[in-house]
């Protein structure tokens, strides 16, 4: 399978990166110059209303990647609802005009089965994410909205496995530390 935007990449279970530990990224953007992608998985503790004004959401931010976390990014399923919206294929949306999705949010008709908010996002210079899989660290995979909207991130990277079948189930289950088993 090769790599496109709307793609998922999954953290092989020994991948050494503490960023990317058990991780599933979005690409959002891929081409020669390198790769942008979100990862799907990490939730913080904040809320959207502890890092922007005026907006009267306690919806969850989840951690992009280690790159710029001084920047909100979202993925959503509102498709053209949302102005200047990026299809990346299967039901998924990236970015779009926020402003427009704080309106939606304050009069509560955006809900977390809607969007997914990050800070910050995962990057790769062109070259580099082909380098990373031709050291076994990621396992590239299809993904559509229902299973992003509708996965608790805490089993996320274990379901999206699971959902693959195979050897890659038998990988679900692997655990985090092998020296406790």
């Amino acid at each position: 399978m090769s790599l496109l935007k709307g793609k998922i990449i999954i953290a092989e279970p020994f991948l050494g990166d503490k960023n990317f530990e058990r991780s599933v990224v979005l690409l959002c953007e891929y081409n020669e110059k390198g790769a942008i992608g979100l990862v799907l998985n990490q939730l913080t503790n904040l809320k959207l209303d502890d890092v922007i004004e005026n907006v009267y959401s306690e919806l969850p931010l989840y951690l992009g990647g280690p790159v710029e976390r001084n920047t909100l990014h979202f993925i959503h399923r509102l498709g053209n609802e949302i102005e200047g919206a990026v299809d990346i294929g299967n039901g998924i949306f990236w970015s779009g005009d926020f402003k427009q999705v704080k309106t939606l949010m304050n009069i509560g008709k955006i809900s977390e089965d809607d969007i997914r908010l990050f800070i910050g996002y995962s990057g790769w210079s062109g070259g580099q994410l082909e380098g990373e899989l031709k050291q076994n660290s990621w396992i590239i995979s299809d993904i559509d909205a229902s299973l992003i909207f509708e996965t608790p991130s805490k089993n996320f990277w274990r379901e999206v496995l699971k959902r693959m079948g195979g050897q890659y189930k038998v990988l679900s289950n692997y655990p985090t530390d092998p020296r406790l088993n």
